[in-house]
């Protein structure tokens, strides 16, 4: 899903400095880390349930992807009726999904082949990163590569 904000009328005021800048990050860096901890307390970052998960021995990861699936219909939902603005003042928008089925069937199937190869999706690879899980920083070097790519082609998708 991509939520994109537009400029409001009070945006456009002169730049803030850095510290200010700074400071009005600090809820997106807790947000962040506390995800984290979300991530590595649920076993969401856990090789071995994605490794169960992938052969159908568990329902664990598969609960854990319904209660987010879940979680966003309803936040987008949300975000929809209730016209509600980012911290910034700014409109949030939220695309409806356009085009061929065939792209986003291919970008799954990429994404999970990545997955599977990995043993782990792009939020988790931060937090077993903090968690001095080195060799996830071959997984992040693939990951931006596979971002770099999209971006070539995606105007061919």
């Amino acid at each position: 899903m991509m939520i994109s904000t537009t400029p409001s009328a009070t945006s456009s005021s002169a730049p803030a400095s850095t510290a200010h800048l700074l400071l009005r990050q600090w809820p997106f860096l807790i947000t962040g880390l506390l995800f984290g901890v979300l991530l590595i307390k649920s076993e969401a970052a856990s090789w071995y349930r994605i490794q169960e998960m992938f052969r159908f021995q568990s329902i664990h990861m598969y609960g854990l992807m319904g209660s987010a699936v879940l979680t966003g219909v309803i936040t987008t939902t949300l975000l929809r009726r209730t016209g509600r603005r980012a911290l910034n003042g700014d409109a949030i928008h939220v695309p409806a999904k356009t085009g061929p089925t065939s792209r986003y069937v291919l970008g799954g199937l990429i994404f999970g082949l990545g997955w599977g190869l990995a043993g782990v999706c792009p939020g988790p690879i931060f937090a077993l990163l903090g968690s001095s899980l080195l060799p996830m920083l071959i997984v992040l070097a693939a990951a931006l590569v596979g971002t770099w790519a999209f971006g070539a082609v995606q105007k061919l998708l």
